[in-house]
């Protein structure tokens, strides 16, 4: 499937014709081949307004734009879209090729007016974008959101989503409005530690009503889909969309915490949020093991190259006591968290026991904060010692900026 969300659906239309329309749409695509290739490959971008489509599309060098765009103009029609706009890029010519430089087409065009122009002129062909990508610098503040924190890790299997939602917690417990965003598209697991993966989203006024997970507001795709064993089967382009819908299209209420559970890695979603969404900063969540240390520092390095600042890290699953017979074991080796802290002279904002009670709490939708069982004090001092330091990493707010 390409399309997450219609921005602005037709009034006439139900879900089930909406996503019968989509699924038609999907399958043209699919289908719609530039030589013995499926110009799904080529997509970058997708979406779908009423009855408008507009698509982000790199082609091979020698297609035909106009082409291409009166013949899915005709394939599409029948299925309610009576308009496309087409944003192409073409690759740069070989050197001492006759060919065009790359252009971008027109976002105006109606699919079933348009006629087949000759492009092949390279003394009028416009120059290629050199438009620099967005930078957190460039980000405004969000109107309603005083804080955006997002925490990660290098890898999977290190406890992230269990770190996320109990320091969301402790923030919350310390007296602050806190908010939930599930960035994790392909794995998303805050519904389920909440407690509320059964609770759909509202709509008004086109935008996402969050859910209210013990007086925070959580959003996740997992809250959209059918069921806990639904996979999310998209490229990058669809899922870095889909985040950025479930931040800009969600009603937020005035929050001092937004916390964004992050997907392992440094992939298209991490380079996506540095770019259009202003993080006042990350946390880093690691085990002492080797292996997952040197992942952590990868992501160290991706926020510092995207001048996200980093609060600190967490080690998680640090040591682990014996419920038989009380013998402490460091299972995965010691002194990564404070190595990594020590090398880009951060806070190591605390330390987490491997512990199976922890686990047990969010299989139940109780994390440990809210449960207020034995380990909670440990999120609560991580809480506060992000807290000591952040107001130091704000970025203003313009109260001007209106959705």
């Amino acid at each position: 499937m390409f399309n997450f969300m219609k921005k602005k659906p037709t009034k006439t239309e139900t879900p089930e014709q909406q996503a019968e329309r989509d699924s038609a749409v999907d399958k043209v695509l699919l289908g719609y081949e530039i030589g013995t290739v499926s110009i799904a490959t080529m997509v970058t971008g997708l979406e779908r307004d009423g009855e408008a489509l507009t698509l982000d599309l790199r082609l091979p060098q020698d297609s035909n734009p106009e082409a291409i765009q009166q013949e899915l103009g005709q394939l599409l029609h029948p299925h309610g879209i009576t308009t496309i706009h087409m944003n192409v890029r073409l690759p740069a010519p070989e050197k001492g090729a006759g060919s065009s430089l790359p252009k971008q087409m027109p976002r105006t065009t109606n699919a079933m007016e348009s006629q087949s122009k000759p492009t092949s002129n390279a003394n009028n062909a416009e120059p290629p974008i050199t438009k620099a990508a967005p930078t957190q610098a460039s980000l405004a503040a969000h109107p309603r959101i005083r804080h955006i924190i997002v925490v990660a890790s290098g890898k999977g299997g290190v406890g992230k989503s269990t770190t996320t939602v109990n320091i969301a917690l402790a923030l919350q417990k310390l007296g602050n409005r806190v908010g939930v965003l599930d960035a994790d598209i392909y794995g998303p697991s805050m519904p389920t530690m909440l407690g509320v993966a059964d609770v759909k989203p509202q709509l008004e006024n086109e935008q996402f009503v969050p859910v209210d997970a013990h007086g925070m507001a959580m959003l996740s795709i997992g809250s959209l889909l059918d069921g806990d064993s639904t996979p999310v089967a998209w490229r990058g382009p669809k899922a870095t969309g889909a985040l950025m819908q479930l931040y800009n299209q969600t009603n937020w209420p005035q929050l001092d915490y937004l916390v964004i559970d992050m997907p392992p890695g440094t992939g298209d979603i991490q380079l996506t949020l540095a770019q259009r969404i202003p993080v006042t900063g990350a946390v880093i969540v690691t085990t002492p093991q080797h292996v997952a240390l040197l992942d952590a520092q990868k992501g160290v390095e991706m926020f510092n190259k995207t001048k996200i600042p980093v609060l600190g890290v967490v080690e998680n699953m640090a040591l682990h006591t014996c419920s038989n017979c009380n013998h402490t074991e460091a299972i995965f080796g010691t002194g990564g968290g404070e190595f990594i802290a020590e090398q880009y002279h951060v806070p190591l904002l605390g330390q987490l026991p491997l512990a199976s009670g922890i686990r047990e709490q969010v299989d139940k939708g109780e994390p440990s904060v809210l449960a207020n069982d034995e380990f909670a004090s440990y999120y609560l001092d991580i809480a506060k010692n992000i807290e000591t330091n952040i107001n130091k990493f704000a970025k203003p707010v313009d109260d001007k900026r209106i959705f």
